[in-house]
């Protein structure tokens, strides 16, 4: 018993020339947290942009969405399907998976690699874009991801918001993408108003 008494100060001290505090409760309290989880090292933009347009698409990190960096190309076609081909660049970089340093960061996507997108269809708004899946099938937060990324891009109306609809024949609707909808995607449904046509 004596031994034990005379080991537990000898061991604190001994602790204590370590610069580690002696603790008589064992602790596990798991893997260190990430000390900067949803934040990323800014990309080198005058490498980035020689490779293609400087871009940011919505991702979801810690249940909200996050903006994140990308470069896309966009290949040359004619002024009217400008629209398009930039929603579809910025389809194709929500639908592939976050990369290595995005996945350490916790970000990650719901929206699906099939989903493509055309121009508007006979009687709707000429800024509409018709999506291959219907608005209302994807997920709430593939949805909010789409809206959001779209909202501050060349796929939005001049006002911001984002025409979407369907393959079917469905009126297009008239989306906002909000601070309520970007914190809270999982349960905040995008704003949305039926339209009239072109």
């Amino acid at each position: 018993m004596s031994r034990l008494a005379l080991a537990v100060p000898l061991l604190a001290v001994a602790l204590a020339g370590c610069g580690i505090r002696a603790t008589e409760v064992p602790t596990d309290f798991g893997p260190a947290p990430s000390r900067m989880p949803c934040a990323l090292t800014g990309p080198d933009v005058s490498t980035q942009s020689s490779r293609g347009i400087l871009v940011q698409v919505f991702l979801i990190c810690s249940s909200q969405l996050a903006a994140v960096d990308r470069t896309v190309r966009i290949e040359s076609g004619p002024a009217e399907t400008d629209r398009v081909r930039a929603a579809q660049a910025l389809l194709d970089e929500l639908s592939e998976s976050p990369s290595d340093a995005e996945k350490q960061a916790n970000y990650s996507t719901t929206v699906p690699k099939v989903l493509k997108v055309a121009g508007p269809r006979r009687g709707d708004p000429a800024d509409a874009l018709r999506l291959s899946m219907a608005p209302a099938d994807l997920t709430s937060y593939a949805l909010a991801q789409v809206i959001c990324t779209f909202s501050d891009s060349e796929a939005a109306s001049d006002d911001g918001t984002v025409t979407l609809g369907g393959p079917g024949t469905d009126a297009s609707r008239r989306y906002e993408c909000t601070e309520a909808v970007r914190t809270r995607p999982d349960t905040e449904t995008p704003p949305s108003t039926e339209t009239d046509g072109a």
